[in-house]
């Protein structure tokens, strides 16, 4: 059974820090994401890494901000987000692909539950 099990999502104060995690079982994925969506607004991609090399990508909004890494032992992808600001309130979600899986949502197969993260002014 496929299984994308997030945690980590809170309330905190704008230039706070929070680490999501996203562990994976079932089986292995070509890519790992996580997207982030707000109340009344599109699904947004916000980093993906690949698991075998370890490659990762950012949307500009997160760059110098945010970093996904991930544990092979654990088979745990994380997203390290510092210096958070009001505007990355979200709902955030884990997701998995195989090959050529990007910045799409249509791209990932496999969805976590999502976790919410609120940032305060």
């Amino acid at each position: 059974q496929v299984q994308l099990v997030e945690s980590g999502g809170g309330l905190v104060q704008a230039g706070g820090s929070l680490r999501l995690s996203c562990a994976a079982s079932g089986r292995t994925f070509y890519a790992v994401a996580w997207f982030r969506q707000a109340p009344g607004k599109e699904r947004e991609f916000v980093s993906h890494i690949i698991w075998s090399s370890g490659l990762s990508y950012y949307v500009d909004s997160v760059k110098g901000r945010f970093t996904i890494s991930r544990d092979n032992a654990k088979n745990t992808v994380y997203l390290q987000m510092n210096s958070l600001k009001p505007e990355d309130t979200a709902t955030y979600y884990c997701a998995a692909g195989d090959g050529g899986a990007w910045r799409l949502p249509s791209e990932y197969g496999y969805w976590g539950q999502g976790t919410q993260v609120t940032v305060t002014s």
